[in-house]
């Protein structure tokens, strides 16, 4: 039987059309031009923002096993999933499960990594983010929010925080929303630092609804808030992870590990 390869790029998904356009499909953009003779599908993870979309749009996005069945059908024997999610956790695991059905249906079906897998990964990220806010004085600092987990990758946040310090960037500190660390964490070291500024980004690829209402909204509990609160000048940043080319480099070099 005749082989033919094809690559799927699996995302979590955004309602936000914006950074939509500068973070997920700009890394599909990437993987296609760096391989033109291959098919390259795509699908999301999130039920809930797929059915906003296709309600307010009509556009239908598919998921895992919809993208699995449509490579299927095109003659595609051999897959190569490349997630754009950030960590190996929950999401990553349920699209492993979802496409690992059709293990039987497919010659192959390889793997790419998340964006922060090995210790490589950490170091690329730590760098790249550094040298994007390079310019910040010693009364400055950046607070990167993560998203955070229950899953027991977790401890990508606090072991990334660590290693902003260990590269010599004292003024970079990473938070998550929803898991360890803590903005509150992140307080009690602000404080001991006698920071005056502080620069507030997502650690997400897409800036969404995280980045747009629970790090930079007007809400009490949003961190610009809180920061304000605590009697810190603030900034806030709207930019994902997948706007920084040398995140998307990242990915596809995940990708070309397993093509």
């Amino acid at each position: 039987m005749s082989k033919k390869k094809g690559i799927l790029v699996v995302s979590f998904g955004t309602s936000y059309p914006d950074t939509r356009k500068v973070t997920i499909e700009a890394i599909k953009d990437t993987i296609c031009s760096a391989y033109p003779n291959l098919p390259v599908y795509e699908a999301w993870t999130s039920k809930k923002i797929m059915a906003k979309i296709l309600r307010t749009t009509g556009e239908k996005i598919f998921n895992v096993t919809e993208a699995m069945e449509h490579m299927l059908h095109d003659g595609i024997t051999d897959v190569c999933i490349q997630p754009t999610h950030v960590i190996n956790g929950i999401e990553n695991d349920l699209m492993r499960e979802d496409a690992l059905k059709f293990r039987n249906d497919f010659q192959s079906i390889s793997f790419g990594s998340p964006l922060i897998t090995s210790t490589e990964d950490m170091q690329n990220i730590v760098q790249i983010l550094a040298d994007s806010f390079s310019d910040m004085t010693s009364e400055e600092a950046l607070i990167l929010m993560g998203h955070g987990s229950e899953h027991h990758s977790n401890t990508v946040y606090a072991a990334l925080d660590y290693m902003f310090k260990e590269a010599g960037y004292p003024n970079i500190h990473m938070g998550t929303v929803e898991a360890y660390p803590e903005l509150g964490n992140v307080f009690r070291v602000l404080r001991r630092n006698h920071v005056k500024k502080v620069h507030l980004a997502p650690f997400m690829i897409v800036a969404g609804d995280h980045a747009t209402n629970d790090m930079a909204g007007d809400s009490e509990k949003s961190w610009m808030t809180l920061c304000k609160n605590a009697g810190y000048e603030v900034t806030c940043h709207i930019k994902g992870l997948g706007e920084y080319p040398a995140v998307r480099k990242m990915f596809l070099e995940h990708l070309q590990s397993v093509l």
